[in-house]
C-alpha cells in the first residue's frame, strides 16, 4: 500500500498523538470496516484497526489516484475494541 501524506493530515493525526508510522501499522494489519460515507465527491472509509503497541484506532481514508490518504485517525471507543477482538478472534461474547 502506497500512502499520501502531508502537513495538512499530519497535523491532523499529531493532534491525536499519533504518527503516521503508527497509523500505517495499523491499517498493514488486521482492519474491519465500519462504514463508508460519501463526503462531498469522495467517498471515505471508516475502519477500526489496531498498531504494533496494540493501541487500537478508527481511521478514516479515502482513495486519491492510486493511494491511500489518511484523513483522521483517533483512539476507538471501547464498544469498537470489543468488536475488533471478536471479529479478530481473540475474544468470545
Amino acid at each position: 500500500m502506497e500512502f499520501d501524506w502531508d502537513e495538512a493530515n499530519r497535523q491532523h493525526i499529531a493532534e491525536h498523538g499519533l504518527t503516521p508510522e503508527e497509523v500505517e501499522s495499523a491499517l498493514d494489519g488486521f482492519t474491519f470496516d465500519i462504514e463508508c460515507q460519501d463526503w462531498y465527491d469522495e467517498e471515505r472509509f471508516a475502519e477500526v484497526g489496531a498498531t504494533a503497541r496494540n493501541r487500537y484506532l478508527t481511521i478514516i481514508t479515502t482513495w486519491r489516484d492510486d493511494r491511500i490518504r489518511v484523513v483522521t485517525a483517533f483512539d476507538a471507543t471501547p464498544a469498537l475494541i470489543e468488536e475488533y477482538l471478536i471479529r479478530k478472534g481473540t475474544l468470545w461474547r
